[in-house]
């Protein structure tokens, strides 16, 4: 009887810790997202650069894949929601979780720690979430033409994303701060 409670209280501070963590990748993309951007002249539905993919990667790579999917689709569909792109919130919860989950999926074949393993799995989300928000701009503009606009700056914002991302990752593992799930 003592065994069980003691495995349940585990169970729970386990629990506790990955909501706590969950909670704080949430907020570090959304924040990364809110105030960390810069807003360029790049297409002709204008532009936004910002470093919440560097947080998404992250989260993804140090993390695994439902952390990263998490605090994706939350912290991103957050920013949609709170900066007046209700419209895109819907999308960017599928497309932010679903890269979340892709990265942090193919990363953690080697637990983060090969810079092979995470540049492969930026890349493979990094062609999702293009062909997903050219597919969102498709529903939402109502043409095929207008989306290709976007491409350049998706492109630019993902690269810089995963310039940044991939030796963070690697110090932050490197430092201990995992919690591959």
């Amino acid at each position: 009887m003592e065994k069980a409670i003691r495995k349940n209280e585990m169970k729970s501070a386990w629990q506790t810790k990955d909501l706590v963590i969950s909670s704080l990748l949430i907020a570090l993309v959304f924040v990364s997202t809110k105030f960390i951007n810069i807003r360029l002249p790049i297409s002709i539905n204008g532009g936004l650069i910002h470093l919440g993919n560097v947080m998404l990667f992250i989260s993804a790579i140090v993390f695994g894949k439902n952390k990263g999917a998490i605090a994706g689709a939350f912290g991103m569909g957050l920013f949609d929601i709170l900066s007046g792109w209700m419209l895109w919130a819907p999308f960017t919860f599928v497309i932010r979780g679903v890269m979340g989950y892709i990265i942090g999926h193919i990363a953690s074949k080697k637990s983060g720690k090969s810079t092979i393993y995470n540049s492969i799995g930026i890349l493979v989300a990094s062609i999702w979430m293009i062909f997903g928000y050219y597919i969102t701009e498709v529903i939402l503009y109502g043409n095929l033409l207008t989306p290709m606009t976007s491409i350049p700056g998706n492109i630019t914002q993902l690269a810089i994303g995963a310039i940044i991302s991939i030796p963070a990752s690697a110090a932050l593992i490197k430092a201990g701060i995992t919690n591959h799930n």
